[in-house]
């Protein structure tokens, strides 16, 4: 569709983006909600508990989409959370459940571009103690609350395999645009991966951040945790 805004040509242009500046990289420190803390990894202290966690879910299931196999050995496991927490990108995050002051899950802050202000959330892994929790989704707002009312970042990406289905409904559900699929994207595992793109954006922000502080909201839940009204219900209203 031709945009509204023109130029001394007569011809379509983007919208302006006024006094435009160089996004920061994200800060290493933590980031607390109700239910949850988003943490920097610290390997010492998060790897024992992060491979317990993970080892609950015994076939492997959950890294059937990642980019490494389930951990049999904790030294192994050690081993890539220190190389993963050792980057500025990606910049890896650890979960903690607050209630039991035990690290679940892992997110990370990555393809970080401070100049143009994009920034991707990727490499999650929830153990079955974060999954479909209040926490779970408490910690998606948390990273995007950062990105987006700390740090000024204009649009903020999710990506994954095409063929992973649960992935796909989480980004929709979270408030994700699907803009498309990179076909023959990549090969890992010895095999294909053609990679859907979802992302929100500066302008759709405020919206969605409405609609997870209405969904997080006490009130939203009865006395066993079971939501009344689902977050996509919100972004409806």
């Amino acid at each position: 569709m031709p945009s509204e805004h023109k130029n001394e040509f007569g011809q379509p242009v983007g919208r302006p983006v006024e006094n435009w500046q160089e996004c920061p990289m994200p800060p290493r420190s933590d980031m607390a909600g109700r239910h949850v803390i988003v943490s920097p990894t610290d390997v010492k202290r998060d790897a024992r508990q992060l491979f317990d966690a993970n080892r609950t879910a015994m076939d492997g299931s959950r890294f059937t989409y990642l980019f490494t196999d389930a951990f049999e050995d904790f030294d192994a496991y050690q081993a890539w959370l220190e190389t993963m927490a050792a980057t500025r990108d990606p910049m890896l995050h650890t979960i903690i459940d607050k209630a039991s002051n035990k690290a679940v899950g892992i997110a990370a802050f990555m393809r970080i571009d401070t100049k143009f202000g994009g920034i991707e959330i990727g490499n999650i892994n929830y153990s079955p103690a974060l999954s479909k929790t209040i926490g779970g989704t408490e910690a998606m707002y948390l990273m995007m609350k950062r990105a987006f009312d700390e740090l000024g970042y204009r649009r903020y990406e999710w990506k994954c395999d095409d063929q992973n289905a649960p992935s796909r409904a989480a980004a929709l559900r979270y408030g994700f645009t699907y803009e498309g699929t990179f076909r023959n994207h990549m090969v890992y595992k010895g095999r294909n991966r053609d990679t859907a793109w979802f992302s929100i954006t500066d302008l759709e922000w405020p919206m969605v951040r409405a609609a997870f502080e209405a969904w997080l909201a006490p009130g939203n839940f009865d006395e066993t945790g079971k939501q009344r009204n689902s977050l996509q219900s919100f972004r409806r209203a």
